[in-house]
């Protein structure tokens, strides 16, 4: 079976924040490091080469593959900052009071923090990083 691509690597989150080249994108990056380590009580890791990763798990696939993993994440994508949140879909009514935002592929999209409000994006965190543990 082939080697997951993404694993946890032993580069600095804050070098890879730090050289983000676009400001507000930055600042955003930021924020959700501080944000992610407050509510997963995690310090951040890089997972791959672009997304910060807080928290280890164990994924359980029902063929018996099991698969290391963070417990909560973020990525600063070209267009939107994707969020890796188990069980977000779920949070329906949180997700109606977020802002502005897309879902899929198991992920969240943000195009800015300004965007949504920041208080219900961190309850999803939160309900994320349980459900996850």
């Amino acid at each position: 079976m082939a080697e997951l691509k993404t694993q946890k690597t032993g580069a600095s989150v804050q070098a890879f924040v730090d050289g983000i080249a676009d400001e507000e994108r930055r600042s955003d990056c930021g924020k959700l490091v501080k944000l992610m380590r407050q509510v997963t009580g995690a310090k951040p890791a890089m997972w791959g080469p672009s997304i910060v990763g807080f928290g280890d798990r164990v994924l359980n696939y029902a063929s018996g593959r099991e698969l290391a993993w963070f417990v909560a994440g973020f990525s600063p994508r070209k267009q939107d900052l994707t969020f890796y949140l188990t069980g977000c879909r779920e949070q329906t009514a949180l997700l109606k009071k977020l802002g502005k935002h897309k879902l899929g592929g198991g992920c969240l999209y943000v195009r800015r923090l300004a965007d949504v409000d920041q208080a219900v994006l961190k309850q999803l965190i939160e309900r994320a990083s349980k459900h996850s543990r």
